[in-house]
This record gives structure tokens, C-alpha cells and sequence, in this order.
């Protein structure tokens, strides 16, 4: 059953790491009302963020190279103002401090009181009306080249918010991109190359915890690992192409109906 168990958590963690519907809400409730804590094993929760960090560097491998070169050629000869690519990579190091500052301060505090499905259902339906918004009200007319440090920085802002379960950081943060005047597919790129210094740390962090945690079976690790970078990599693939010719309103819908479900749980006794 383990593996079993494994292939079910690598889908889970591909799938709602890269949609609008939050993880981490995901994962407190699938912990708290089904019971299955498999996530739990420190060693399996570093082998889902390394095979979610890979599943981004595998579909931006070369919005990867051309930000790495992007970033060497802006320290040698500076041209911020006129070159896009020299730009990005500082934007994205500004919009990922806010991040930083809260996970170091706030952590425990957000695990101890905010890891609850209370706050998963009222994050769930918020940012769904979150959605709705930003798709009625929205301009969506500016692009990556555009972009410029105020807008890196409420980008940032929002990824801290998504510390609270249920808010979703791909959801708030392309929102937040929207809210900046972003069209949805540039709002996505960003907020998915946002990703990667933010799920890169994460697995670091993970990684320095592990200590003292046992023996590991690698085969059941490898299933899981191996599910949560084809369900990463499919997940991105299909956001990116959905978000170019839909609205956010199909996942608005989905966070309000799971977001309702959990409140009847709730009111039932769960």
C-alpha cells in the first residue's frame, strides 16, 4: 500500500502546487478530514518539493538560461531600463524577499494557529472572490517587459500572504499580477518563474530538517518523486495554455465548492 499511497501524495503535491487551488490548503485537508498523513515522513515531504522545483526547471528551462545570462550581463554592463532580460531576474529577487522576511518570522506561528480547515475553507472562498475580481475589473494589457519594481514588489507581498493555508501561492500571486495590469498568461510566467527561487528554498529548508529521520525506502520515495514531477510538469503545461484562452473563473468555482464542502463538515461535527 505504500507505494500506493506514495503515487496518490506525488499527484496530489504536482497537481495543486501549480493550480490556483493551494497546496497547502490541499494537504491540511486531506491531513485533518481524511486522515492520510503520508506526508508527514520529512524525507517524503523533500523529495515533493525537489520534484516540484524540477518540474519548473524542466517547462522554463530556457526562460531559465536566458535569466541566468540576463543576470551575469546586467552585472558587468548595467542597461536595467532598456533590457528586459537583465530586469526580470532582479524583479524576481525583489518580489521573493518579502517571502523570505515572513517564512522567517511568522513560520511557527502560521503552523501552530493558521494550519486549520477553518481557515483553509474561508482562504479557499476569499481568493475566489479574489478571482472573480480580478477577471471583472482587471486590465490585462501590460507585459513581462513592462513590468516594473512596484509591480515585482506587490507581487511579492501577495507570495507572503500564501503562507495562510488555502490562499494558494500561484493563485495570489497571479492575481496580484492581474490587480498590476499583467495579461493572464504573462501574470502566470511570472508568477511560475516566481516559483522557483520560493520551491528551491523550501526544499533546502525541508532538506536541513531532516537529521535524525530514519531510514528511507527509496523505491517507495522514487514513486512519489516520479508522480509529483509528471503531474508538476502537466499541471504547468496546462495552466500556461489555459490561462492564455480561459478565465480564472473555473477554479473561483472549485475553491468556493470545496470551501462550502469543508464549512458543512465543520457545522456536521468534523
Amino acid at each position: 500500500m505504500d507505494y500506493l499511497y506514495s503515487l496518490l501524495a506525488g499527484l496530489i503535491q504536482g497537481l495543486t502546487e501549480f493550480l490556483p487551488v493551494s497546496s497547502s490548503g490541499h494537504l491540511v485537508l486531506i491531513h485533518d478530514i481524511l486522515k492520510f498523513d503520508f506526508f508527514d515522513n520529512v524525507l517524503f515531504d523533500v523529495a515533493m518539493h525537489v520534484a516540484t522545483f524540477f518540474a519548473l526547471i524542466v517547462y522554463f528551462r530556457r526562460d531559465i538560461v536566458r535569466l541566468v545570462r540576463g543576470f551575469f550581463a546586467s552585472l558587468s554592463r548595467r542597461d536595467l531600463r532598456n533590457d528586459p532580460d537583465q530586469r526580470l531576474p532582479w524583479l524576481i529577487l525583489l518580489a521573493t524577499a518579502p517571502a523570505v522576511v515572513i517564512g522567517y518570522l511568522l513560520e511557527s506561528f502560521i503552523g501552530a494557529v493558521l494550519r486549520r480547515p477553518a481557515v483553509v475553507a474561508l482562504a479557499l472562498i476569499l481568493v475566489a472572490g479574489l478571482f472573480f475580481a480580478a477577471e471583472r475589473f482587471a486590465a490585462k494589457k501590460k507585459t513581462l517587459a513592462g513590468m516594473t519594481a512596484a509591480d515585482a514588489a506587490a507581487i511579492g507581498v501577495a507570495q507572503a500572504v500564501a503562507f495562510i493555508p488555502g490562499v494558494s501561492r500561484s493563485g495570489i500571486t497571479l492575481v496580484a499580477g492581474l490587480g498590476r495590469k499583467l495579461t493572464r498568461t504573462d501574470a502566470a510566467r511570472f508568477s511560475f518563474l516566481l516559483s522557483i527561487p520560493t520551491v528551491f528554498g523550501a526544499a533546502v529548508k525541508k532538506g536541513l530538517e531532516i537529521g535524525a529521520a530514519g531510514r528511507a525506502d527509496w523505491a517507495v520515495l522514487a514513486v512519489g518523486f516520479a508522480a509529483a514531477l509528471a503531474s508538476g510538469i502537466l499541471a504547468i503545461r496546462f495552466f500556461m495554455g489555459f490561462v492564455g484562452r480561459h478565465s480564472l473563473r473555473p477554479f473561483a468555482w472549485y475553491r468556493l465548492a470545496l470551501g462550502a464542502l469543508v464549512i458543512v463538515w465543520l457545522l456536521a461535527g468534523g
